[in-house]
């Protein structure tokens, strides 16, 4: 392929046959589809051409691959009338709220950062779309007390995933609820092995880590509990983990 840089223009040689046409190499590790955008020339000489669109591709291709290299762990509690209205005071209590939040599933890529929270929200700009992993949980009820968790797993071995847990549970303590929350995730990650998962027998209390079929892992864990409104407000408290 003959690419133009001056004009953004990139031309495929006629000299390429009908399937190799299907695809263009772009650079390493960058192949597309060709576009609707195919003129016939003289002597039937077929052409594509690309204008302004190498850009765009490479931030598709790039998204498309996107695995997060940094998390960190973040909680929150809003009280309010209006139930979404408290949910709002809770991601801002977490330092979340001026992002756009991404749900995700429960896998913690190989290699990711583990940054502490205030580092972690330093690198957060407004409108910036983030991904997530949350636990939310909320009440009108006076005094009901409630906590949302969230479990994290991360194998000695950093470069195998590690998993992310959601837990949140009504009349549960700060502290159960958290510990609740990395048996969870434990379990989680010792299914990956295809093992059968002894809670009291995997946990090594000397060393304060997780023996897991003979693979050693460390769990830790984010949660905020909270009580209900004495005056029947909307209360939510939410735990998350942040990829970035």
């Amino acid at each position: 392929m003959c690419w133009n840089d001056s004009e953004n223009i990139g031309v495929l040689p006629e000299s390429l046959g009908a399937s190799s046409r299907s695809c263009v190499y772009l650079g390493p590790g960058v192949v597309i589809r060709t576009l609707n955008s195919v003129r016939v020339g003289p002597m039937g000489r077929t052409h594509t051409i690309f204008k302004n669109v190498w850009e765009a591709l490479l931030a598709e291709s790039q998204m498309n691959l996107h695995i997060p290299e940094k998390v960190f762990l973040t909680k929150g509690v809003g009280t309010h009338k209006e139930r979404l209205a408290s949910f709002e005071l809770a991601l801002r209590d977490a330092g979340i709220a001026s992002c756009n939040l991404v749900y995700v599933s429960s896998i913690l890529p190989p290699n990711c950062n583990i940054l502490p929270k205030n580092e972690g929200l330093e690198l957060l700009k407004p409108g910036q779309i983030l991904f997530c992993v949350m636990s939310r949980i909320d009440t009108n009820e006076p005094n009901r007390l409630m906590a949302a968790a969230v479990g994290m797993a991360l194998p000695h071995d950093r470069t195998v995933y590690g998993y992310l847990s959601e837990h949140k549970s009504y009349g549960q303590t700060q502290e159960k609820a958290g510990d609740y929350a990395e048996d969870l995730v434990a379990s989680m990650l010792a299914s990956t092995l295809g093992v059968t998962f002894d809670v009291d027998n995997a946990w090594d209390i000397k060393q304060e880590i997780w023996n897991i079929s003979g693979k050693k892992a460390t769990t830790r864990s984010v949660c905020q509990s909270a009580e209900g409104n004495k005056d029947g407000l909307w209360t939510t408290a939410i735990a998350a983990a942040m990829m970035i």
